[in-house]
């Protein structure tokens, strides 16, 4: 079973739109992908939310790929 790699986070862009911010993570690196051409404005629940992906992903690469497997070392 493969874990979660993807994390979106709604935002709006300056005029009001729903957006959405993308995180997943890529070998050793996290990366963000933004809506094309916009800015993301986020509110205080979206950067918590943007926080916690960051977070997660940060994580999920840090950690041993036998232990994503849920091998035991």
């Amino acid at each position: 079973m493969s874990e979660n790699n993807e994390w979106v986070v709604p935002c709006r862009d300056l005029a009001g739109r729903r957006r959405k911010l993308t995180v997943f993570t890529s070998d050793e690196h996290v990366v963000v992908v933004s809506p094309p051409g916009e800015t993301a404005v986020l509110g205080p629940l979206d950067v918590g939310r943007f926080r916690a992906a960051l977070r997660d992903a940060v994580v999920q690469i840090a950690q041993p790929e036998s232990n994503q497997a849920g091998d035991l070392v």
